[in-house]
């Protein structure tokens, strides 16, 4: 498959492009499914489809893949590759239900395998879905060559934490905030193995392969839409920022 980088055909640019790796946390929290906060979202993002932005969510399988895998692991003893497929099928469902959110503005596919399939789709619709793709990393890692393949420069990540810490803030109270990471200082927190529904800010493969294109990554709290919608208008909203 050849890739697609530059201008896209018609009237938006690269420029106009929003690679997003959507954490299944935002989608479905353990506390189930929020609609007020869904409608929200839903809005903002078709606000700004209306000013000429476009798409590509990369949807994550959150608390609900790491359920099924701690589940399958004590029942049937997966290895990591049965384990790493149930996570993929996990962020197809959800990227299933994101992509009928959108319903017109959503190309009618979600993508599972950007390596082979043309995924030039942003011209006809301005929203393109995306799940996993194959064990040996996250649906991070995936956004990250959606980024390399559109040509794009950044990524926005979209999870249930604020800012990435030194350790877990669900665990540790006191421990230390980030505002700004070079990706030498985040691959020190994330590490460099990547372990089926590990529960890290970052894929270790996709901190790899950020680093090595020199993408600007922003790690923004998922639920926060009033610093979202700073981010997509360039106004820098709060959260973490890597390059």
């Amino acid at each position: 498959m050849g890739t697609f980088k530059g201008t896209f055909k018609g009237t938006h640019s690269i420029m106009s492009l929003k690679i997003i790796s959507l954490g299944g946390s935002i989608i479905i929290p353990k506390t189930g499914f929020d609609v007020s906060f869904l409608k929200k979202f839903k809005s903002l993002i078709e606000t700004r489809v209306k000013k000429g932005e476009r798409f590509v969510f990369v949807v994550g399988g959150g608390a609900t893949c790491r359920n099924y895998q701690a589940a399958a692991k004590k029942v049937a003893g997966l290895k990591n590759v049965e384990l790493d497929w149930l996570g993929v099928y996990t962020t197809w469902f959800n990227a299933e239900f994101v992509r009928l959110l959108f319903g017109k503005y959503a190309h009618r596919e979600v993508i599972k395998n950007p390596s082979i399939r043309p995924i030039n789709k942003l011209n006809s619709q301005p929203i393109i879905i995306a799940g996993g793709w194959k064990p040996g990393w996250s649906t991070d890692y995936d956004a990250v060559k959606l980024a390399e393949i559109y040509g794009a420069k950044e990524v926005i990540n979209l999870s249930n934490i604020d800012f990435v810490y030194e350790k877990d803030p669900a665990k540790f109270k006191n421990t230390k905030k980030f505002e700004k990471l070079t990706w030498p200082e985040m691959r020190k927190i994330v590490g460099d193995k990547w372990i089926p529904g590990k529960n890290v800010p970052f894929d270790p493969q996709a901190t790899k392969l950020a680093q090595k294109l020199g993408l600007r990554v922003k790690f923004i709290k998922g639920t926060n839409l009033k610093e979202l919608k700073k981010e997509l208008e360039g106004q820098n909203g709060k959260g973490t920022e890597i390059r």
